[in-house]
């Protein structure tokens, strides 16, 4: 397969738009990457990326801007909002063609489902989703499985723990979607009952017959986890402000909390944390969160190299 064919000016807009044998390409051009740095020095020397994002952000933003500047390309930001002319009225799709006409790739992050497919439409330029709505953010299923991989050697076969806000946590539907690309031994979808997980993203599952099961309590299958995988609970999609309070502080992952879990257990989280993962966690060997957003920078250079050259 040439695979300069399959990535090189490719809009990426959802994790189930890569089949596993794509994903692994990406995965062994992140190692290569990683094994040489300074081979790729200057590799995207000329190209700039444009971040539009319509939501706050920090480590996306930044991973895909520190990712184009370590190849040597570089980056133009809309910026703040009110500083844009979107505070002025300007529709989105106006935004897309003024972005388009100045950058060769744009990563866009939208509140609404379906801003960044509806971008790619727009744009001549290739389309990267940071996350629009409740349930695609592409890269970070990408990084997350990176992740696995890295810290385990596989991703097919272990047990997974996704923890917290399953229903409007876009970085965990991701997650739980690129799974069923894969195959997990089994998949706990672990949440109170009004965060559970969206219809669809089950749907994935039962399609791709994996093993899943839908439980409140962590404790009860904590020993059988290889990866446990933490989201905060977010208020900020929460239509009712009372509903939030009903399920706030749902979970709070502690160092003796984890006491029950194997040896060899990784505790994942994309980050912002809010309460949901103590700070006594951050110095056992189980934490693997801010190695998560290291990789991330990783997956991204590779992920952006081979969609501008293939």
């Amino acid at each position: 397969m040439r695979w300069e064919q399959v990535f090189k000016g490719r809009d990426v807009l959802s994790i189930l738009d890569f089949t596993r044998e794509e994903l692994e390409e990406l995965f062994s051009e992140t190692d290569r990457m990683l094994s040489d740095p300074a081979r790729y020095r200057g590799e995207l020397s000329g190209y700039i990326l444009a971040t539009a994002f319509f939501e706050p952000s920090t480590r996306t933003r930044l991973s895909f801007q520190t990712a184009m500047l370590r190849l040597g390309g570089s980056y133009i930001d809309l910026g703040e909002l009110e500083r844009s002319s979107v505070a002025k009225g300007e529709n989105f799709a106006d935004t897309i063609r003024m972005l388009d006409s100045y950058a060769d790739v744009i990563v866009v992050r939208h509140r609404l489902e379906g801003a960044a497919r509806y971008a790619a439409e727009i744009a001549e330029a290739p389309v990267v989703n940071a996350g629009d709505g409740r349930k695609h953010h592409p890269t970070q299923a990408m990084l997350d499985l990176y992740t696995v991989r890295s810290a385990k050697g596989r991703i097919d076969g272990l047990t997974y723990g996704v923890l917290g806000d399953l229903r409007f946590g876009r970085a965990a539907a991701s997650f739980i979607l690129a799974l069923s690309v894969y195959r997990p031994r089994k998949v706990y979808l672990i949440s109170p009952q009004l965060l559970r997980a969206r219809q669809e993203v089950l749907e994935a599952l039962e399609r791709a017959g994996v093993s899943y099961e839908e439980v409140s309590d962590l404790d009860s299958v904590l020993p059988e986890l290889d990866v446990l995988y933490v989201t905060r609970i977010q208020k900020e999609r929460f239509p009712d402000p009372a509903e939030y309070e009903k399920v706030r502080g749902s979970y709070v992952v502690t160092a003796r909390a984890l006491a029950t879990a194997k040896e060899d257990l990784i505790v994942m989280h994309p980050l912002p944390r809010v309460d949901e993962i103590a700070p006594d966690v951050d110095s056992t060997k189980r934490a693997y969160y801010f190695k998560q957003a290291e990789l991330g920078v990783w997956v991204r250079m590779a992920l952006l190299r081979l969609i501008l050259k293939g």
